[in-house]
């Protein structure tokens, strides 16, 4: 008796499935993550073969250039806390919205007078209005070195732990303005900080 043929059938498999959980995590990931700020100040940082990576909390950058220092807290947190402890040192009042916009923001550079204005500008306006005039840091007026406190005793209040620090400066930027910065940390006992350079090469 002849032996039976059985037909074959390809397998088919639903997709469906798949692509749904494909699509909710590339919607996840789209709507939590943070869009990289622009660096307000343009920054030609030095080369260097030494290897470190900095770290993304608990964080201060100072970027100094073109005679200017702007200055980034890192963590949302962290900002909002040091924007009300400014404006208690200097009797401003940042409403809600002001504070929120505040946290998102990167870099700054402008007197604390004008950081109301700053805050509830665009990106672009922020760039083209000219108001970023860099933090005053003189002997009279020193601003930075209040921010620089400030984010200091938030970074302790709220994450138990002390703020590093980095120093962000221009390859042709004069030694008297790196001083000047320096001189305000080792005021406030930072002695350790980290410089931040370009990599140049694989280290030896």
């Amino acid at each position: 008796m002849p032996r039976a043929k059985v037909q074959r059938k390809s397998t088919a498999i639903d997709m469906t499935a798949m692509c749904d959980v494909s699509f909710l995590l590339l919607t996840f990931f789209i709507l939590t993550a943070t869009a990289r700020q622009p660096d307000p100040l343009d920054v030609t940082i030095p080369s260097s073969t030494y290897k470190l990576k900095v770290p993304d909390l608990d964080m201060g950058i100072l970027s100094i250039g073109k005679g200017k220092v702007f200055y980034e807290i890192v963590g949302k947190d962290i900002k909002m806390s040091t924007l009300d402890k400014m404006g208690e040192k200097y009797s401003i009042k940042f409403t809600p919205e002001e504070r929120e916009r505040f946290g998102v923001i990167g870099a700054f550079g402008v007197p604390v007078q004008n950081l109301k204005q700053f805050i509830m500008m665009s990106g672009d306006e922020r760039t083209k209005s000219g108001i970023a005039t860099g933090i005053p840091a003189d002997s009279t007026n020193n601003q930075l070195a209040e921010w620089i406190l400030q984010s200091r005793t938030s970074v302790a209040e709220l994450h138990a732990t002390s703020m590093r620090v980095s120093i962000k400066g221009d390859a042709q930027e004069e030694y008297p303005a790196v001083k000047k910065i320096v001189d305000i940390l080792q005021k406030q006992k930072i002695n350790k900080f980290s410089l931040i350079t370009s990599a140049e090469g694989d280290a030896k």
